[in-house]
């Protein structure tokens, strides 16, 4: 089977590393070696700032095969260059099945050109819905599912909306997190960031802090984002704040914080993904926009503080240690302050976090059920 992974932002490769590795591991299997021939696509310039020099080493994957080099911003540009550029890719490429991951606008146009040339396509992390169809990555969404020939959801309540949905049950398949599979490789490998040191801290003593989301960081929502960055530092009550930003995300919360508020909200460079993880997993309490990041703390038990009023995967709330909060600096500020009292919910793993997702993945494209 010749196997093309398509990967759109620097999220997907962590997501799809441990079905590479999967796939690698297998084809030495001299008992039952794997058949899957695999090329791995990224969508986007092959001297993205956003992907880490290390990222791969890191993940123990490959560096894409292919770069298709869009780097456009508009979300309608990005999907025509992308439908543009995969279609000559798989015109010069034989190509049995395409995955790919999540809810990217280039995550559909790669979807909806390999249904147009009638490829089997298989979808990482489906099910996940917001319930607003006014978010762009809600309708991406919608549209990937929709073409999806096999669906790979995380938790039951994913299974049943892909299922409530319309898609047929022999589609759909409750591998679990994959995203698990990733935190327990590397977990011997963990890198202690220098800032811990420089900051006199050891672990466990302080907050991390992530901010992504385009609509807060926005211009039009910079008073409101003041008063949800005030409200951490004002119910933090000592514990430093540990802030590893981009540079948008640097330059609007930085432009808010006084002289004083900088002694105790620290931002940093962007992480590598080793001490990234070393950072999240020794924290007090996490404070993030991130579905991602409140899913890898979920597994590491650490409490967690999303600036969302919805999650793509319920269970981080019902099960683990996730707690909504929306975009309200009052409630914030409570439950920063509940989180450093350490007067936070018992978290437990939700089924089949168990680190076995890819096994699942690569033995249902290979024709086995699992």
């Amino acid at each position: 089977m010749n196997l093309c992974i398509v990967c759109g932002a620097r999220p997907n490769f962590i997501k799809v590393a441990p079905l590479i590795r999967d796939i690698q591991k297998s084809k030495t299997d001299l008992s039952a070696p794997c058949a899957v021939d695999m090329q791995l696509v990224y969508t986007g310039a092959e001297d993205d700032p956003t992907l880490d020099k290390s990222l791969y080493a890191d993940l123990e994957i490959p560096r894409p095969d292919t770069f298709l080099g869009v780097t456009a911003t508009n979300l309608s540009d990005i999907t025509g260059q992308v439908m543009q550029k995969f279609e000559i890719y798989l015109q010069q490429h034989p190509t049995d099945t395409v995955v790919v991951v999540d809810d990217l606008a280039s995550t559909m146009a790669v979807a909806i050109v390999t249904k147009k040339h009638g490829i089997r396509l298989a979808h990482i992390a489906a099910g996940t819905r917001s319930f607003d169809i006014n978010m762009p990555k809600e309708v991406n969404r919608l549209v990937i599912d929709g073409l999806s020939d096999i669906l790979f959801t995380a938790g039951a309540s994913n299974n049943s909306i892909a299922n409530r949905e319309g898609a047929e049950l022999s589609k759909v398949y409750m591998v679990g997190n994959i995203l698990m599979d990733n935190l327990r490789f590397i977990h011997d490998k963990l890198q202690k960031p220098a800032a811990i040191g420089e900051l006199g801290l050891k672990g466990k003593d302080y907050f991390v802090f992530t901010l992504n989301r385009k609509a807060l960081i926005a211009s039009a929502n910079k008073a409101n984002l003041k008063l949800m960055v005030k409200a951490i530092i004002d119910n933090a009550h000592g514990v430093p704040v540990i802030a590893p930003l981009r540079s948008l995300a640097a330059e609007a919360v930085a432009s808010l914080l006084s002289e004083d508020d900088k002694k105790a909200f620290h931002i940093v460079a962007p992480l590598p993904y080793l001490a990234f993880a070393w950072l999240t997993e020794h924290a007090k309490a996490i404070i993030t926009d991130s579905g991602n990041v409140a899913e890898e703390a979920t597994f590491n038990h650490v409490p967690c503080i999303t600036l969302n009023s919805y999650t793509e995967n319920i269970e981080t709330v019902k099960i683990g240690t996730n707690v909504l909060v929306g975009e309200d600096a009052q409630i914030l500020g409570k439950t920063v302050a509940e989180a450093a009292a350490g007067k936070w919910k018992e978290g437990a793993l939700p089924d089949r976090w168990d680190g076995r997702s890819a096994d699942r993945m690569l033995r249902i494209l290979e024709g086995e059920k699992a």
